[in-house]
């Protein structure tokens, strides 16, 4: 194989995923009780938890095989929708850690702030990763956004349990 076809396989947006990965495990033990890992999975139904690890699997996985290039308008509009999309959800950690016990912190929505906000950069990964790195697969990035869209759709059930328990 030549190193430009190796080149070619190793550009995938799974790259993107890098600073979510790292930010979460830096940051996640800093989060206020409800959401460390122990409180957060606990009494969790398998008919939530079965499918979002399922689906979480598929949406952090599919960017491996999606190509990184950021040369057409609808990526670049994919990479500016990433970028917001980091700054909410990094945020969105910020104010939990930073006040736990704020009202935007102790609301649903607060609360469930970091299982919503990766819809946008989700979106955006689905936008810059607009063809699969293998030729002759037909792929669109409406089939990584129904991917994600189901996947937060239970990510953000299990987070409403937690929620609704007052854990």
């Amino acid at each position: 194989m030549s190193p430009s076809k190796i080149l070619d396989y190793l550009s995938n947006c799974f790259w993107l995923l890098i600073p979510i990965f790292a930010f979460n495990l830096l940051f996640m033990r800093f989060l206020p009780a409800a959401y460390q890992t122990k409180v957060f999975w606990r009494d969790i139904p398998l008919a939530i938890s079965l499918p979002e690890n399922i689906l979480r699997a598929v949406v952090m996985t599919l960017p491996v095989f999606m190509r990184l290039r950021v040369s057409t308008p609808g990526q670049k509009l994919g990479l500016s929708l990433f970028l917001s999309g980091l700054l909410v959800y990094f945020a969105s950690w910020v104010i939990l850690i930073a006040s736990p016990q704020s009202a935007w912190s102790m609301s649903a929505v607060g609360f469930l702030a970091p299982a919503f906000t990766p819809l946008v950069w989700l979106a955006g990964i689905g936008l810059i990763g607009d063809q699969l790195q293998f030729s002759g697969v037909g792929f669109k990035p409406w089939m990584y956004w129904a991917v994600s869209a189901l996947f937060l759709l239970f990510h953000n059930l299990h987070a409403f349990t937690v929620y609704s328990r007052g854990s």
